[in-house]
């Protein structure tokens, strides 16, 4: 009986036997709760230093209890093996924002460079370093004292004088044959007026009864205009109002009277044969004739308007 058992007992003898704790013994159990699937190259998280299969092996996927850990070790690593080389860390503040008060750039920065206006003393972005972007000439200079120059009335009438003695020798230039009326001949006139409504533009739903014809021009040395001059046909019953805004269209002048509150920004209705500046809500037809030239130009402020007699 024992005879016929050798066979059997040296068969069994001719391999290994392998326990489950040696297959265990190559990988490891997924440390996740409800997991701990048998991974034979877990990862391991170096914040927690727990082992995690594939789908486990994210911080935020294993709900690491130490998130972060690792990051910040080896941040506090870098920044202690660069303290005595790198310079102190740039701090941010608001102070270093474009001064343009709708502008939040923040500026001197490796990426943003800063932009100093010498004429109001601020720092500005790219988008607003030139003085028109951050509307430079109604700002007070920083740290600078109170200013002793001429007031804003003072530039507007002397730019309104100017313009008085510039309309003056505009007449004087006209040859006298058409300023001089008792030498002035009708033919001559006749041609004159013939000519200006022959080019002038306007609404055509304007009864001819009720047309004035003018010269206008924008003044070069208040506006820069697409088209300095042209001539053009408005109703009598027409405030002065409305024919600035029509004539600021027509010749492609920026108009913000309705949307700036500062007199140097408004344009102003100048008319040269009464060498004074008209109200915007004065009737055309009570004070303009036809043949008479219009001016349109900025920056002369309001209250102004009154003949050279009366200033």
């Amino acid at each position: 009986m024992s005879s016929s058992q050798q066979p059997s007992l040296d068969a069994d003898q001719s391999y290994s036997k392998m326990s489950v704790g040696d297959v265990e013994a190559i990988g490891s159990h997924c440390a996740m709760t409800f997991c701990h699937q048998l991974d034979f190259l877990p990862f391991k998280c170096e914040s927690c230093k727990g082992k995690f299969c594939l789908d486990h092996r994210t911080e935020s996927a294993h709900q690491c209890p130490k998130a972060g850990e690792w990051a910040r070790r080896q941040n506090q690593l870098s920044l202690s093996s660069t303290t005595t080389l790198a310079p102190k860390p740039h701090i941010l503040n608001h102070e270093q924002q474009c001064s343009d008060p709708s502008c939040k750039t923040l500026i001197n920065t490796p990426l943003v460079t800063g932009v100093h206006c010498d004429t109001c003393n601020r720092n500005y972005c790219l988008k607003h370093r030139f003085t028109n972007d951050h509307n430079c000439k109604n700002l007070s200079p920083l740290g600078a004292r109170p200013s002793t120059g001429p007031t804003q009335k003072e530039r507007g009438l002397a730019a309104l004088e100017k313009l008085r003695a510039w309309g003056a020798s505009k007449k004087a230039a006209v040859p006298k044959a058409l300023v001089n009326t008792s030498k002035q001949s009708a033919a001559a006139r006749i041609q004159a007026t013939a000519n200006l409504k022959k080019t002038s533009k306007g609404d055509e739903k304007i009864p001819v009864e009720k047309r004035i014809y003018l010269y206008v021009e924008a003044s070069s040395e208040t506006l820069t205009a697409k088209i300095p001059k042209g001539t053009f046909f408005y109703s009598t019953e027409y405030t002065v109002g409305k024919v600035l805004d029509i004539a600021a269209k027509g010749l492609q002048v920026s108009n913000i009277n309705n949307r700036s509150g500062n007199e140097e920004d408004k344009l102003r209705v100048f008319h040269i044969e009464g060498g004074r500046l008209l109200e915007f809500n004065e009737k055309l037809g009570a004070t303009v004739q036809t043949g008479n030239t219009i001016v349109l130009l900025r920056g002369v402020g309001a209250g102004m308007a009154k003949t050279p007699e009366q200033t």
